[in-house]
């Protein structure tokens, strides 16, 4: 009850009539999506953070994240399908499983299934349809939230045009690949439409034992937005809706089959299947009350449904059979019988509302925000058991198990989130950002005895709320340098399933850094330390906990995350070419600080998921005469897969490094279409890039694209 009156209190002071003198003249920021802007703002913020641009994406035509978020410093990635469709991406002291402990933004609407109470990222947006990509690091991120440790990173999609006018970018290649990008939209008047679609399908690069059913997928998109524009007022609507059917599964191979095939699967997942769709709209009103305020009201409603069915315990065969066991291989292989195999129907239902507030204030020399959000999500879990034989290497159905317990439950959130935020411009050299944000969370689970729900299981309850603080500045030493530093307050909600005594993950997390910039060149060099309390992992079947638990938290204890990120780039003048070259390096430690009683973690135990070194350069060859040849090469360290790896030799307890060169090869027909070739990973790399869930899994291989892109 408090919540909610606190709620309605702040958004009736904002919905309140404001008055001004002058106000004819003053225009509305339409679109409120972005969290940076541009380049050049991502290269000047009192934080840090970094922006894929119009023209990278247009290059790259990307189809997977993981790949963009290679070329950007701090971004932890451990891909899982090698295709992108479920991502893992960590920022700085943010662990990757699921994107869980980053805060995911769409046009400034949070995308987690459910942020708070389940945020693991099994609906991920549509690259192919994003315009740009932002990531925000540092104390501005306090900001946005719930997850305000690491980073945040919203996607920003295609805007709606100025004039009429439109694209068809089709694209074909290996394994039956076809993607497709359309959109048409206009602006008349005070009223803009964009219309849009991605329809993407491929057969995978996998090969089933035994099957003639592909390891591939079929994904359709689509998006509508209608805005109008007044004098000093503005509303922008958005309907998306997409579906999916991916063969995925979560059953990896041994490293002695990875060793002789990379891209093999066993039999035993040939009836794999995730199919999901999701559902969003938000409604975005802004209004100039006068020249220096302007207030935002964001309603937002998500809903995801999802069943990805799967062998349930595939782990227990690889596992064994990486230990010598003949029998786990042999029913791997599918040469000896298995009765009692578990294919779980792992259906989930998701729903995440909320109505959020801002203004932005403008004096002489600061720029304040002050803003509220009142947000709910729920998650449904109902998941039959499937019970499947192996007879003589084939699957035989022989009954259904309907779920109770942990496979028939509710999990929910309710949060009140508030924050205040001032850019003040101290002086001319001097920029001071203040950052305070608020975290009321209440949470639940209700686990259930019976299939109609009219027995309780067990229930569990958790209610936390923290005050996180934050300042951070930027200091303009000369024309061409500027130093920067920060320190905030960092928080991760526990989810659905925390208990009433378990606390939310805080950290103290700390930054500094120098910046140069010369003409075309600039270079940045930032150091950041986090100081954990009390590290939390999020525990699901994908990323078990390091306990074994496959649900709920689990409390490491204390430990750190210290590291260097290094970026730098300029544009090189050959004759009639231009070649632009981006770098960008980071090196991180993160490690328990603390000897744990309770977990036997000691300190110095390397943390899971983050690898000490990665580089990405990105080098192009422009003719000016609309031929472009780009090249990616993205490098990455082992990781851990479990706390403590680096106290033991086991190569089982570790993935691979990785190297991997993407080519790109554009070249601009006329003024309205060129066609593109594209090959990925161009020297044919595959290493061992995950072992969770289930097994090694690889990176995709070599793979060639062509494709048309005509616009109008």
């Amino acid at each position: 009850m408090k919540k909610t009156i606190l709620a309605s209190t702040i958004l009736a002071v904002f919905a309140a009539p404001a008055f001004a003198d002058d106000t004819a003249n003053v225009e509305t920021d339409i679109e409120q999506i972005k969290i940076i802007g541009n380049k050049s703002d991502a290269r000047s913020i009192a934080g840090s953070g970094a922006v894929i641009d119009e023209e990278q994406m247009r290059i790259e035509v990307p189809t997977d994240i993981n790949q963009l978020m290679k070329t950007i410093p701090g971004i932890y990635v451990r891909e899982e399908d090698g295709q992108g469709l479920r991502p893992n991406i960590g920022i700085r002291a943010a662990t990757a499983g699921r994107v869980s402990k980053v805060t995911l933004l769409e046009d400034g609407v949070m995308m987690a299934p459910a942020p708070y109470s389940n945020p693991a990222a099994y609906y991920f947006p549509t690259t192919l349809r994003m315009s740009s990509v932002e990531v925000l690091k540092g104390a501005p991120l306090l900001r946005y939230g719930p997850q305000t440790t690491g980073g945040v990173l919203n996607l920003v999609s295609t805007p709606i045009p100025e004039a009429f006018s439109g694209q068809v970018l089709t694209e074909f290649g290996d394994n039956s690949s076809r993607d497709i990008h359309a959109y048409v939209g206009s602006t008349e008047g005070q009223f803009g439409f964009l219309l849009e679609t991605v329809q993407r399908s491929s057969n995978g690069f996998k090969d089933i034992d035994r099957s003639s059913r592909d390891a591939g997928f079929d994904i359709e998109d689509y998006v509508a937005k209608l805005q109008w524009t007044g004098d000093r007022q503005s509303l922008l609507a958005k309907i998306q809706y997409s579906e999916e059917i991916s063969n995925e599964t979560y059953l990896g191979l041994t490293d002695a089959d990875f060793a002789q095939n990379e891209n093999r699967r066993y039999g035993l997942s040939e009836i794999d299947q995730m199919d999901n769709s999701h559902t969003g709209y938000s409604v975005n009103y802004a209004f100039a009350a006068s020249e220096n305020l302007t207030l935002n009201v964001l309603g937002y409603y998500n809903e995801f449904a999802r069943n990805w069915f799967k062998l349930d315990g595939g782990n227990a065969y690889v596992e064994a059979a990486n230990n010598g066991d003949v029998d786990a291989l042999a029913i791997l292989h599918g040469v000896q019988d298995e009765a009692g195999l578990n294919y779980k129907n792992n259906n989930r239902a998701y729903e995440s509302m909320g109505v959020e507030a801002n203004a932005r204030l403008t004096l002489s020399n600061h720029n304040v925000e002050v803003g509220v959000r009142d947000h709910s999500d729920e998650m449904d879990r109902f998941q039959p058991v499937e019970i499947y034989d192996q007879v003589n290497g084939s699957l035989v159905y022989q009954d259904i198990i309907m779920p109770t317990g942990s496979n028939n439950r509710l999990e929910g959130a309710d949060a009140i989130s508030f924050w205040l935020t001032d850019q003040w411009q101290a002086t001319d050299a001097l920029k001071v950002h203040f950052a305070l944000r608020y975290e009321d969370v209440e949470s639940y689970r209700n686990q259930f005895a019976d299939t109609a729900r009219e027995q309780l299981d067990s229930t569990r309850s958790n209610d936390s709320d923290e005050w996180l603080p934050g300042v951070s500045f930027t200091y303009d030493v000369s024309d061409n340098w500027q130093v920067l530093a920060g320190a905030h307050k960092g928080f991760s909600p526990l989810g659905g399933g925390a208990k009433e005594f378990q606390e939310p993950e805080t950290s103290n997390n700390y930054e500094a850094g120098i910046r140069f910039k010369q003409g075309s060149f600039f270079a940045e060099t930032i150091g950041f330390y986090s100081d954990f309390s009390d590290t939390t992992q999020q525990c699901s079947i994908a990323n078990p906990c390091d306990n074994g638990e496959e649900s709920g938290s689990y409390v490491l204890g204390e430990s750190t995350v210290a590291g260097l990120e290094v970026q730098a780039s300029n544009t090189f003048e050959l004759g009639q070419f231009l070649m632009p070259v981006d770098f960008a390096y980071t090196y991180t430690q993160g490690e328990i600080s603390q000897d744990n009683a309770v977990t036997g973690l000691m300190e110095g135990d390397d943390l899971n998921d983050i690898p000490q070194n990665t580089f990405s350069v990105r080098v192009a060859l422009d003719n000016n005469k609309g031929w472009i040849n780009y090249v990616v090469a993205k490098y990455i360290d082992e990781m851990c897969v479990s706390v403590g790896c680096n106290r033991d030799n086991s190569r089982f307890n570790k993935t691979e490094s990785l190297f991997v060169t993407d080519f790109v090869s554009r070249y601009e027909m006329n003024s309205n279409m060129t066609v593109y070739l594209k090959v990925e990973n161009l020297f044919d790399q595959q290493e061992i890039v995950a072992r969770s869930p289930h097994g090694a899994r690889p990176n995709k291989p070599r793979t060639a694209s062509l494709g048309v892109e005509y616009t109008f």
